[in-house]
């Protein structure tokens, strides 16, 4: 079974501030992530946040361990780091 991703997200300044925890084999991170509506429209398909950063934690999940793992990052960078970000990411 793969990491359990677990996001709560409030409104801040126009967008999102999301608390992820993350449990990968009993090994718990937890990071703080933004989120711009302009993201969350680009990205999310009129679906909420959480799934958004939800599925976002996945792609990263993927590619690199839990702790390697910015602890406080814009979901925007991702794709600096990940150019095939924009396409996987879009339902």
């Amino acid at each position: 079974m793969g990491p359990m991703v677990a996001v709560r997200c409030e409104p801040a300044g126009g967008g999102w501030r999301c608390q992820v925890e993350v449990d990968a084999d009993g090994r718990r991170t937890a990071h703080t992530v933004k989120v711009a509506g302009a993201d969350l429209d680009r990205w999310g398909n009129g679906r909420p946040v959480e799934e958004l950063v939800r599925r976002s934690f996945d792609f990263l999940l993927e590619r690199e361990p839990a702790s390697s793992i910015l602890r406080e990052f814009d979901l925007a960078v991702i794709p600096r780091y990940f150019p095939e970000f924009d396409q996987r990411i879009k339902p």
